[in-house]
């Protein structure tokens, strides 16, 4: 398998932390870039940090890569105000894949929400349903979307709702099963885990929807285990037929 570089953009977030170490860990990566508009404290080899305001980002701020990775991302209370709110979680998203498009990077990955949908009656869900619509307008060489359910694993700020709703799904995730599998809440870890994931191994349609049951179901390569030998059994060699080679027998 060819060896794969990646942009970050939304580094500093809940969800680009976790992905930027999967990225630098892995095998598969020989360089990660990250373009955010403060420094983190994740160190690696592979690990290169532009600090970029969003507004003034251009073509050249990016390196040639294979996957941009989006995880942009805000929430009305920091946001304060619907224009803000917009300017992350849409503006900034399509400014960036657009730049990317230009610079010839073949993969753009970008985090939605669960029920996104341009014509819903809810905020929300209305602006992220557009990033989707205009992304997908952009005609862009392969696009991945998520769509995580609640997202939950210790976040460092405080949100008492997301809180709240974090000990119920505590409680109701493990009688989730079958169809409702897909409402489970899904750590941030294993959204990061999934958009690496799926960068690395699906490529088949120009536009990749993944709900919340695929990112579950995004589970590490097993490697399968030698069985040892018990003692006993090392020096039977009626026991031990995976040493012999049979030899051809000559045919009649």
């Amino acid at each position: 398998m060819a060896k794969r570089t990646a942009i970050v953009v939304g580094a500093t977030g809940f969800t680009g932390q976790h992905l930027v170490k999967q990225l630098c860990e892995s095998e598969e990566y020989v360089a990660v870039t990250i373009i955010a508009r403060r420094n983190i404290t994740y160190t690696h080899a592979k690990l290169d940090v532009k600090i970029r305001e969003f507004d003034t980002l251009e073509e050249r701020d990016l390196e040639i890569a294979d996957d941009l990775f989006c995880c942009l991302g805000t929430t009305m209370k920091k946001a304060k105000t619907r224009e803000n709110f917009e300017k992350v979680d849409l503006e900034y998203p399509l400014r960036i894949a657009s730049l990317a498009k230009k610079r010839g990077i073949p993969n753009f990955h970008v985090i939605s929400a669960a029920g996104s949908s341009s014509k819903s009656p809810f905020f929300y869900s209305r602006t992220k349903g557009r990033m989707e619509q205009e992304l997908i307008d952009l005609k862009l060489p392969h696009l991945s979307i998520f769509r995580p359910s609640l997202l939950t694993g210790g976040r460092t700020e405080f949100r008492l709702g997301e809180r709240l709703a974090e000990g119920i799904f505590q409680l109701i995730n493990p009688i989730l099963v079958g169809p409702f599998k897909g409402l489970r809440a899904i750590e941030g870890k294993q959204l990061a885990f999934a958009m690496y994931h799926f960068a690395v191994h699906n490529h088949k349609n120009n536009v990749q929807l993944y709900k919340a049951i695929d990112i579950l179901g995004a589970k590490p390569w097993e490697v399968e285990e030698e069985i040892p030998v018990a003692r006993e059994e090392l020096f039977d060699w009626s026991k031990r037929k995976d040493i012999f080679v049979e030899e051809n027998k000559p045919k009649d």
